[in-house]
């Protein structure tokens, strides 16, 4: 009764077809694919005018270490952490699928790379600062707050 049926399952697998990813209009393998002057002619235009002046020595540096953990990788398992400050690196296609330890000023935040965050920057995706928490009373919120005894009397306590 429990047995598999490899007609039933590619039925039910094309019943469950997902989505297909596809960043302005282009697919995913054939973003992949893409020279890096089409790539260019996709982005927004301030990543536009950014690949245009040219990638320097420290964003090549960091898609180098990325492309060493994703070969170094066991087969079906993410990639070693890559740490780096480079918040303003922006996502390219080649870096779907790495693990990025991306620096907030204090720790870094792990951050898998996938398909949705190409042409995003690595710094959207840590969070630089605490958000604020309103309602919330703390010291000098109120008047009886104002007054904190530095020390004990004793004859309270007695």
């Amino acid at each position: 009764a429990d047995e598999y049926d490899p007609e039933q399952a590619a039925e039910l697998k094309k019943r469950r077809a997902f989505r297909k990813f596809s960043y302005r209009g282009v697919d995913l393998d054939q973003l992949l694919d893409l020279e890096s002057e089409q790539l260019i002619e996709l982005v927004n235009a301030r990543q536009r005018r950014r690949f245009k002046r040219g990638l320097k020595r420290k964003p090549m540096g960091l898609i180098k270490k990325l492309r060493l953990a994703k070969k170094n990788a066991p087969a079906n398992e993410k990639p070693v952490t890559v740490k780096t400050h480079l918040r303003n690196m922006i996502v390219m296609p080649e870096m779907i699928g790495s693990v990025v330890g991306v620096y907030n000023g204090k720790t870094f935040t792990q951050v898998e790379i996938k398909a949705e965050m190409v042409g995003h920057y690595l710094g959207e995706f840590s969070i630089s600062y605490k958000p604020v928490r309103h309602g919330r009373p703390g010291i000098g919120a109120t008047h009886s707050s104002r007054f904190i005894p530095l020390y004990v009397d004793l004859l309270y306590c007695s």
